[in-house]
C-alpha cells in the first residue's frame, strides 16, 4: 500500500466531517467516497452501504456504468449486455443505419430478435476495472526524470504519463490483454494522479431507439430548458467473442454475459427524495480566475454563438427542403446546436448571476491568504495567469474562429492528403507514382461517400467565409485570403465556387479526369487543397505564437489551484477535482425550483405536457399518432401514476456536465430510477460556477422509458430481460 501524500490526506480528513455543508456541489471521485462523502450521503437519506456503490475489491453498482462512445455515459440494465443511454448519444449511430427507404430518425427502431440488432460502426462502451490512486508514483517519477525534463511539462505530458503507466504496471506485473487498457491522468491541475484500468467492447448494437418525435421531442427549442417532455433514450447490446472478451464485430459473436446489471425500480419519487448519478463529465472549469471566466465569453462562447448560429440557419434550410440531407446532417446539425445554445446560455447566466464578481471575491480570498501568510506564490500565480490571458486572447480567439468556421463547419475540409503524390510527381518516380495515386483513389472514395451533397457544402462554405470575415481583420486573416483577394478581387463566394468547379475534390467527375493523368501543377493550383493546408498553416502559426505561454499557464495553474484547494480545506470545504471524462459520482435530491421571481417549476412533467405542446406544424413538437392514442385511453399499464398520469422527465440537484448525458439515476436503494439528460438554462453557468438554488439536472423518468419500449413499441421482449422491482 502506497503511502499518502500530504495533500491527499487532507483532502480526506477534512472533508469526510464537512460534507453536509455542500452535499449538492462536486464530482465526487469513487475512490474517496467512504471516507469523503458516506456521512453526507447517508444523511440526505442513502440507504445502501457505501461498498454496494464502488467496491475496489468487489462488485458493486460502478460496474454496471460505462462509457458510452467517446462522450456520453450508458448503464447495463440486464444481464445480457444491453445498455441504456440518451437518444442524442445515441442518434448518430441511428442516422448511421437511417435512409430514405429506412428512416430510423423518424420511425424509430426497435428489434424483435437478436438477429435484427444491427452492428454500430465505430462505437465502443469502455468499463472501468479499477481506479488506483498512484500520485506518490507519478511524483517519484517525476523526480526522477528531472533531467530529462527542461521544460519541466512532464507532470501533464500524455505521452510522459503513459510511460509512467507503463511502469508502473510493469512494476506491478500487471499484464493488459487485447480490448484492455491503463489511462493514467492528472488532477487538481496536475496535483493528484489516477491510473483507470478499463476493458473496451467494439461489437456494440443498436437494439431500440424510439422516433425523434419522441426521443428528441422539443428538440432546439427546448435544449437546455426545464420543463422538458422528451424521451431521450436509446437501447445498444454490447457483444463479445466466445470467452466473453472483447472482439471486433463476427456474426457468431454473443450477447456479453456481464458481471454486473443494475436493478429498475417502479417506485419513482418524490419531492425531496435522495437520489444520486455516476457518469463520465467531460470537462469544467471551477478553479478559472475572473480573467479566463471573461476569456472564455469572449472567445469559445462568442464563436460558438454566432458561427454555428450561422451555419445551423443554412443546413436547417437544406434539411427541410429534401428527406435524405436531412438525415445525412441531421447529426451534425445536433452536435453543434447543443452547445451553440449552451455557449448562449452560459454567457447570459455569468452576467445574469454575477459570476465574475463571485470569482474576483474567491481570488481576492486566497491572495489576502497569501499575504498574511507570507507565500507570495499565490500572487505570483495570479500576475502570471492574467498577464497570460491577456497575451493570448487575441490568439485564442483567432483559433476559435478558424475552429468553428473553417474546420468544424466544413466537411469538405476533410479531403484526402495530396502529399505523397505530390512528392511522387516531383521526383518523377513512376513506382511511386502508382503507389500514390491508387492509395488517393481508395481515399478519394471514401471522401465522396462521406460528402454526399456537394450543393450543401457549397452554401456552408460561402456563408463560413463571409463569417470567418466578419470577425477576423484582414490583416490577421489565414494565406488563403491573399489568393482570393488576388485571383478573386476579395469575392469570397467566387473562391468557394471555384473549389467545386475547379478542385479535384469538388465533384467526383473532376477527380475521375484527374486521376487519369495526374500532374503536379494541377495540385499545387488547386484552391480546394490550398484552402486546407492554409488552415493548416493558420492553426500551427497560432499554436507556436501560444506554446510559450501555455506552458507558463500550466505551472501558475497547478499552483493557483494547490492554493485554492489548501484554502477550502482550511476552512472545512470539501474538495472535488474539475472533470475530465473520469467515472465520477454526484448526489442530491430531487427539488423544484425558482428561475425568477413569481415562476415556479415542479420537479416533473407529465404526458399530459406533451399533449399540451403539440403543434403538428412545428417539426419540433410533433406527437405520434400513437402516443396520442395511448394518452386518450390512459393505458399506462404499471408505468403511470396512481393519480392516472404518465410521468416523463424530473429534475434533481446535483452537480452534472456534458459527458453525464445517459447517465443512471438512482434511488437511496441504489435502483435505477432515470437516465440523465440535459441541464436546465438557468444552471448553464454551472460549468465555471455552481449554483444549488438554481442548478438542476434534467432526468427521463425510467417509467416513462419503460412505457414506451412496452405500450408505444410493442417490444416486449425486451422489458422481459430487465429485473424489475
Amino acid at each position: 500500500m502506497m503511502k499518502k501524500t500530504i495533500f491527499t490526506t487532507l483532502i480526506l480528513t477534512i472533508a469526510s466531517t464537512t460534507c453536509p455543508l455542500l452535499a449538492d456541489e462536486g464530482m465526487w471521485m469513487l475512490t474517496d467516497l467512504q471516507k469523503q462523502n458516506q456521512v453526507a450521503m447517508t444523511e440526505l437519506g442513502l440507504l445502501i452501504p457505501m461498498e454496494q456503490i464502488y467496491n475496489p475489491t468487489g462488485i458493486a453498482l460502478k460496474d454496471a456504468v460505462v462509457h458510452f462512445g467517446s462522450g456520453c455515459t450508458g448503464e447495463v440494465i440486464s444481464s445480457q449486455g444491453l445498455v441504456l443511454t440518451n437518444h442524442h448519444c445515441g442518434y448518430s449511430y441511428i442516422q448511421q443505419h437511417s435512409s430514405v427507404q429506412h428512416d430510423y430518425l423518424t420511425d424509430g427502431f426497435w428489434a424483435m430478435t437478436r438477429n435484427e440488432e444491427l452492428p454500430c460502426k465505430g462505437l465502443s462502451v469502455t468499463f472501468i476495472d479499477r481506479i488506483l490512486d498512484v500520485t506518490d508514483y507519478v511524483q517519484q517519477q517525476l523526480t526522477a526524470d528531472a533531467d530529462t525534463d527542461p521544460d519541466g511539462t512532464n507532470y501533464l505530458s500524455p505521452k510522459y504519463l503513459r510511460t509512467v503507466a507503463k511502469r508502473f504496471l510493469e512494476q506491478e506485473k500487471i499484464t493488459l490483454t487485447p480490448g484492455h487498457t491503463a489511462e493514467l491522468k492528472a488532477f487538481y491541475g496536475g496535483n493528484r494522479y489516477y491510473l483507470f484500468l478499463k476493458t473496451t467492447y467494439n461489437d456494440i448494437r443498436m437494439v431500440g431507439a424510439p422516433p425523434s418525435s419522441i426521443g428528441k421531442f422539443g428538440a432546439d427549442t427546448d435544449n437546455w430548458m426545464w420543463p422538458r417532455h422528451t424521451g431521450d433514450f436509446s437501447l445498444f447490446r454490447i457483444y463479445a467473442d466466445q470467452e466473453g472478451q472483447p472482439a471486433s464485430y463476427a456474426p457468431d459473436n454473443t450477447p456479453l454475459q456481464v458481471k454486473k446489471h443494475l436493478t429498475i425500480s417502479l417506485d419513482g419519487y418524490r419531492q425531496g427524495d435522495f437520489a444520486f448519478v455516476m457518469g463520465f463529465p467531460g470537462r469544467n472549469w471551477r478553479y478559472m480566475i475572473a480573467d479566463e471566466v471573461e476569456e472564455r465569453m469572449q472567445t469559445t462562447n462568442f464563436m460558438r454563438q454566432h458561427v454555428r448560429g450561422a451555419r445551423q440557419e443554412v443546413l436547417m434550410q437544406e434539411m427541410q427542403k429534401d428527406p435524405a440531407i436531412r438525415i445525412h446532417y441531421a447529426s451534425k446539425y445536433a452536435s453543434s446546436a447543443n452547445y451553440w445554445k449552451n455557449a448562449i446560455g452560459m454567457n447570459e447566466g455569468l452576467i445574469r448571476l454575477k459570476v465574475l464578481d463571485t470569482k474576483r471575491a474567491q481570488q481576492e480570498q486566497l491572495l489576502e491568504r497569501g499575504r498574511q501568510s507570507g507565500n507570495n506564490s499565490y500572487q505570483e500565480a495570479f500576475d502570471q495567469i492574467r498577464s497570460i490571458v491577456q497575451q493570448r486572447r487575441p490568439y485564442l480567439y483567432h483559433q476559435q474562429a478558424i475552429q468553428e468556421a473553417l474546420v468544424t463547419a466544413l466537411d469538405f475540409m476533410r479531403i484526402p492528403a495530396t502529399a505523397k503524390l505530390v512528392h511522387a510527381l516531383d521526383k518523377k518516380d513512376k513506382a511511386a507514382i502508382r503507389q500514390a495515386t491508387d492509395s488517393l483513389r481508395a481515399a478519394a472514395d471514401k471522401y465522396f461517400a462521406a460528402v454526399p451533397f456537394p450543393e450543401v457544402e457549397r452554401l456552408v462554405g460561402k456563408r463560413m467565409l463571409r463569417t470567418y470575415m466578419e470577425y477576423i481583420p484582414a490583416d490577421r486573416r489565414i494565406s488563403i485570403f491573399d489568393r482570393i483577394d488576388r485571383e478573386f478581387k476579395g469575392d469570397s463566394d467566387a473562391f468557394i465556387d471555384a473549389c467545386f468547379d475547379r478542385s479535384i475534390f469538388g465533384s467526383r467527375a473532376n477527380f475521375d479526369k484527374f486521376i487519369r493523368r495526374p500532374g503536379l501543377k494541377q495540385l499545387r493550383d488547386d484552391p480546394m487543397i490550398s484552402f486546407k493546408e492554409s488552415i493548416a498553416d493558420g492553426q500551427a502559426a497560432i499554436a507556436v505564437a501560444m506554446l510559450d505561454a501555455n506552458k507558463e499557464y500550466d505551472n501558475a495553474h497547478k499552483i493557483w489551484v494547490k492554493g485554492m484547494v489548501d484554502m477550502k480545506l482550511a476552512a472545512g470545504q470539501p474538495i472535488y477535482p474539475d472533470a475530465n471524462s473520469t467515472l465520477r459520482l454526484t448526489y442530491g435530491r430531487v427539488r423544484p425550483y425558482s428561475p425568477a421571481d413569481a415562476v415556479e417549476f415542479e420537479a416533473y412533467t407529465t404526458l399530459q405536457g406533451v399533449m399540451q405542446k403539440e403543434d403538428p406544424t412545428q417539426w419540433e413538437f410533433v406527437v405520434p399518432d400513437k402516443l396520442k392514442q395511448l394518452y386518450q385511453s390512459k393505458d399506462y399499464g404499471r408505468y403511470g401514476l396512481p393519480n392516472g398520469d404518465m410521468p416523463v422527465c424530473f429534475i434533481i440537484d446535483t452537480d452534472q456536465t456534458g459527458g453525464n448525458s445517459g447517465s443512471p439515476v438512482f434511488n437511496a436503494q441504489g435502483q435505477l430510477i432515470g437516465t440523465g439528460f440535459d441541464r436546465n438554462y438557468e444552471g448553464l453557468t454551472g460549468d465555471i460556477a455552481f449554483r444549488p438554488a438554481s442548478q438542476r439536472a434534467a432526468c427521463v423518468d425510467i417509467r416513462y422509458t419503460l412505457f414506451i419500449i412496452e405500450k408505444y413499441a410493442g417490444a416486449k421482449h425486451i422489458i422481459d430481460e430487465l429485473t424489475i422491482e
